[in-house]
């Protein structure tokens, strides 16, 4: 994970930061070859903001408490209990500890997260 400290006088541009990839865990990925890469930028008390991004495939992963808000790329969310969310540019939505999602990414995903 990329470390790009956030002070009071940093201004970036979430959409152009480099991130460095790293292939899904192999028993996480249901198809494809998805690879992820992560920069943290702050941490308030007990909460990490960052930036997060998933090349297509579908993946699986169990949650941390966390609010997102997409900032490009396409997604389905799945859900335990059978629901689907379209995550396009501007979905802002919340995921639950201990969760099990199910990620369908149609298009290079880039969220920002507060967990």
């Amino acid at each position: 994970m990329t470390r790009l400290p956030l002070d009071a006088a940093t201004v970036l541009q979430a959409l152009s930061i480099e991130l460095e990839h790293e292939p899904v865990d192999a028993d996480q990925v249901v198809s494809g070859s998805p690879t992820t890469g992560i920069a943290a930028l702050a941490e308030l008390d007990d909460i990490e903001i960052g930036v997060w991004e998933i090349t297509p495939g579908i993946v699986t992963d169990v949650e941390v408490d966390e609010v997102f808000v997409v900032l490009s790329g396409h997604a389905t969310l799945r859900r335990e209990d059978g629901s689907e969310s379209e995550l396009v540019a501007g979905t802002v939505g919340r995921l639950e500890d201990g969760e099990e999602t199910e990620w369908e990414v149609h298009e290079t995903l880039r969220k920002i997260y507060i967990a």
